[in-house]
């Protein structure tokens, strides 16, 4: 039954969720506080995720979430007023409104969406790691390979990139004039210089990097890179615009997905800037599946991850955690998460049975109910919610009826699919993929013996040919550029993308390489080892 005397729709402050003996508000203010959503399969986790990113969208936010069954795709499209939803809003005290909000569909493999690149360098030495499941001495060697390439002006874009470098790190076993005549020398040499590089540990790289080829990893690394700014935008009506990464094929690889996320968020942790506390947040994140964020990872990364989410309130970025159990998230992130939405869990296991436990424990107490039990009697539709409210402490835990999203609840079809995909803002932007002279090409003409410009040129084109090879460090000796030099060739990258799009993908060979999309960005890496943007 609906709260008496209380009115039940969204405010300019705060978005409703639901209501039981009172309306469950989530605070737009408080809402960068993050937050988790837990219950067991087919409790309703996906439409109380669908519910809170409604109404983050008509207040203006920007919202990403990854879709792992395409349930989330509906969104895009306009609701019915179906008896079911007509009746739960009825209950609530509410009129059902169809509606549609405006969604950009992302897909690593480029197959349901635009394709999402990062380039190797982006990534970072630590990430990578993770991804490729490497020991402590791989990540060491990945590490020394990241480092020569920073040192060298070599700019690590896809996998044939990073598979050049490695193979030039490997160390020489010939000796006398023949290790003198070795083109690559100086990168051994300088390679060696951080530590013993061996044959067999590059080896066991190149092999996983294989195997993450073989996944369809390396749609994932090139360029054009992902414009995280691109996911904060609203559309001409001021609602903020739903991005939806399509999770499918992209979860068959829980690292690959995993990894890719985390990268996300260090990437808006890293070039955001400061705003403190704010009226509502500047982007809000959904992590789905959120237990492969956490499994087996190394303790240093897991203190990067807590880093991260603990600071990045601060950018304006609220995260939220999706997840079967409360379990899945440490301690120590779980306690950085102010806004709980806790659908039903079974208490069919001592670890279930703890799981509850856990989880009543992480609410503030409502005298009216046993929260324990109430977990496990929970219907489908039902969760206990505690939001954050006042000065930011969490309400006591309530019962409530999560309210009938305004969208469409399940998938869009292919031809509806292709319909919101050729209507996107960012259409064309990311569908041509730019192959730039970086660190392979580089390496290449090293042990080709080339010269990085054609020498002999006379007259007036040999003139701009000179300065040109000046300005972008074509001309100097091979592997040394100066800051000036990189900075000139980002901008170049920069402005060719930006002015002949796909064009760009012939004149990058001719101008020089990319150590990424951003201009000025230094050779500093930052919290999880990805390229400080400044």
């Amino acid at each position: 039954m609906a709260p008496s005397g209380k009115s039940l729709a969204d405010t300019d402050e705060k978005i409703l969720v639901g209501a039981g003996e009172q309306p469950a508000w989530l605070t737009l203010a408080l809402a960068n506080r993050h937050g988790l959503v837990t219950g067991a399969t087919g409790t309703g986790k996906t439409v109380s995720l669908q519910v809170m990113a409604e109404g983050f969208a008509r207040a203006g936010v920007p919202v990403f979430a990854s879709d792992i069954k395409g349930d989330l795709s509906g969104i895009s499209q306009t609701g019915e007023a179906k008896d079911f939803l007509v009746k739960r809003a009825g209950e609530l005290g509410l009129t059902y409104q169809p509606d549609q909000f405006s969604t950009v569909f992302w897909d690593v493999f480029g197959e349901q969406g635009h394709p999402v690149r990062a380039t190797v360098t982006e990534m970072g030495p630590l990430l990578l790691a993770r991804m490729l499941d490497l020991n402590d001495v791989q990540e060491g060697v990945l590490n020394v390979a990241f480092r020569v390439a920073d040192e060298n002006g070599l700019a690590l874009i896809d996998m044939k990139d990073l598979r050049a470098l490695l193979d030039a790190i490997i160390p020489d076993t010939k000796k006398g004039a023949d290790a003198e005549a070795d083109p690559l020398a100086p990168i051994r040499k300088a390679a060696q210089s951080f530590g013993n590089v061996t044959r067999a540990t590059v080896g066991t790289i190149q092999r996983q990097l294989l195997v993450l080829e073989n996944q369809g990893g390396t749609k994932f690394f090139g360029e054009p890179a992902l414009t995280l700014t691109d996911f904060m935008k609203t559309d001409r009506d001021g609602r903020g615009m739903i991005n939806i990464l399509v999770a499918d094929k992209l979860l068959q690889n829980p690292r690959l997905y995993a990894t890719f996320l985390l990268w996300m968020l260090s990437e808006l942790f890293e070039e955001l800037p400061e705003v403190g506390d704010v009226a509502k947040p500047k982007l809000v994140f959904f992590f789905d599946e959120a237990h492969l964020l956490f499994n087996d990872a190394p303790k240093a990364l897991m203190d990067k991850i807590e880093q991260v989410v603990r600071l990045i309130r601060s950018k304006g970025v609220g995260v939220y955690f999706v997840t079967q159990n409360p379990l899945d998230v440490p301690d120590r992130v779980l306690g950085q998460l102010g806004n709980r939405v806790q659908h039903a869990l079974r208490a069919f296991t001592p670890r279930d049975q703890k799981a509850v436990a856990a989880a009543a424990d992480t609410f503030r107490p409502n005298p009216k109910l046993d929260t324990a039990k109430v977990i496990t009697e929970l219907g489908k539709g039902e969760a206990l919610v505690s939001f954050l409210e006042g000065n930011g402490t969490p309400s006591m835990v309530e019962r409530v009826l999560i309210r009938p999203p305004s969208a469409r609840i399940g998938p869009v079809t292919a031809e509806e699919r292709k319909a919101v995909i050729a209507a996107s803002p960012v259409k064309g932007k990311y569908d041509t993929e730019i192959d730039a002279e970086s660190a392979y090409e580089l390496l290449q003409q090293r042990i080709a013996g080339k010269a990085a410009t054609t020498e002999g040129s006379s007259g007036v084109l040999g003139t701009i040919g000179n300065l040109a090879a000046t300005i972008f460090g074509t001309n100097v000796k091979r592997g040394q550029l100066s800051t000036t030099q990189v900075i000139a060739r980002n901008v170049a990258r920069q402005v060719t993308d930006k002015v002949v799009g796909g064009i760009a993908a012939d004149l990058g060979k001719q101008v020089g390489g990319s150590l990424g999309s951003s201009i000025g960005r230094s050779l500093v890496r930052g919290a999880l080892g990805g390229l400080l943007r400044r």
